[in-house]
């Protein structure tokens, strides 16, 4: 007869791990959402994409190609890759917690800036090993302060180039001079989710740097200018030797093959992309401007969002927060992200950025 005072526990470390909370989705009732909180492309999916996903309605009997050749050709020859370095993954979450299973244990440390994406916090949890947090300078990740966290028992950098939920980025020589101040046995993972969107001349998203490395990969995701989140599709370039150990673990039929199929299309059709690209250039300079004009500090932004500060007392992010979500303007609040005092939003369509702007400059010049 079993002890039922007793229940399984889980693993030292997993009840340290705190839930990942998506950005919000939900209008006030009566009020048209306009939903800028999960930085999703207002353009939709490609065309090319969506017709590629309808077609595999007709063969849901099949299980997908397990090694999601198509996708992986296609994004070796937009990107001039060799297709044996590329892995895909379940959006490039799934890629993150990987790198992090195969290749951290008890008793490692792995480092990530101070405002770097939540995941990597989690990923480096779950396998057991401990994070390490890096001061930023500026909203901006310090290579220096990245490097004097390295210890004996690093042995991963986490390195969001543009980072989330600030928008900043690094120029491929600071990335250069991260990669030379780290030992040979440290992996650095480069989460360049948001690449496509850098007009930036010292900008690179790391393939070169992945190309010439045993120890650096690089991460990215048709989530953010394919628009196809809902798909799930992460991708992975890396040294072979990396490749292979991440094969072996990752499930046989991690992506489906409406995702394999929808995200070759979308990666082949670079006019898309491109007009997605130009879209973002538009309107967050646009919205970095207006909301200049009413008084509020934009940290300056290369991706597809804004990280907008408020005061820490009467018009606070909070209060911005609740103004904007009783409009139907639903944006992120990150103080989970050591920023109680800011709000991320997503450049979103003409319409919801001149909504966004309307909202906040009523909320501005009322009372406080």
């Amino acid at each position: 007869m079993s002890d039922t005072s007793l229940v399984p526990v889980p693993r030292s470390g997993i009840l340290d791990i705190d839930l990942y909370v998506p950005g919000g989705s939900k209008a006030a009732p009566g009020k048209k959402l306009h939903k800028l909180s999960s930085n999703e492309t207002p353009l939709g999916p490609s065309p090319k994409a969506v017709e590629a996903f309808q077609a595999t309605a007709r063969k849901l009997e099949l299980y997908p190609d397990g090694s999601a050749t198509e996708l992986r050709q296609a994004i070796a020859e937009t990107h001039g890759l060799n297709i044996d370095r590329i892995i895909c993954g379940n959006g490039s979450d799934e890629l993150l917690h990987l790198v992090a299973e195969c290749y951290l244990s008890p008793g490692d440390e792995a480092i990530y800036s101070e405002h770097g994406f939540l995941v990597y916090r989690i990923s480096i949890l779950a396998a057991g090993a401990t994070p390490v947090v890096a001061k930023e300078t500026a909203y901006t990740t310090d290579v220096d302060a990245i490097l004097a966290a390295v210890t004996p028992r690093t042995r991963m950098v986490f390195l969001a180039n543009p980072n989330n939920p600030t928008g900043t980025y690094i120029p491929m020589a600071e990335v250069r001079r991260l990669h030379a101040g780290l030992p040979g046995n440290v992996l650095l993972v480069l989460d360049a989710a948001y690449a496509e969107y850098v007009r930036r001349n010292d900008y690179e998203s790391g393939v070169e740097l992945v190309a010439s490395a045993g120890n650096v990969v690089m991460t990215r995701t048709f989530s953010k200018i394919h628009g196809l989140a809902a798909l799930r599709i992460g991708w992975l370039y890396g040294p072979k030797a990396v490749v292979d150990v991440l094969e072996r673990v990752r499930g046989p039929f991690n992506l489906n093959a409406a995702a394999i199929s929808a995200g070759a299309a979308s990666m082949r059709d670079r006019a898309f992309v491109e007009a997605a690209a130009e879209h973002n250039s538009r309107w967050s300079a646009w919205l970095t401007a207006e909301l200049g004009k009413i008084g509020l500090k934009v940290t300056p932004s290369v991706a597809n969002f804004l990280l907008v500060h408020f005061p820490e007392t009467g018009k606070t992010a909070d209060a911005a927060d609740k103004a904007l979500l009783a409009e139907g303007v639903v944006v992120r609040k990150v103080g989970g992200y050591g920023l109680p005092n800011a709000l991320r939003m997503t450049v979103g369509s003409e319409e919801a950025c001149r909504r966004l702007v309307e909202v906040l400059t009523a909320f501005m010049k009322g009372a406080a």
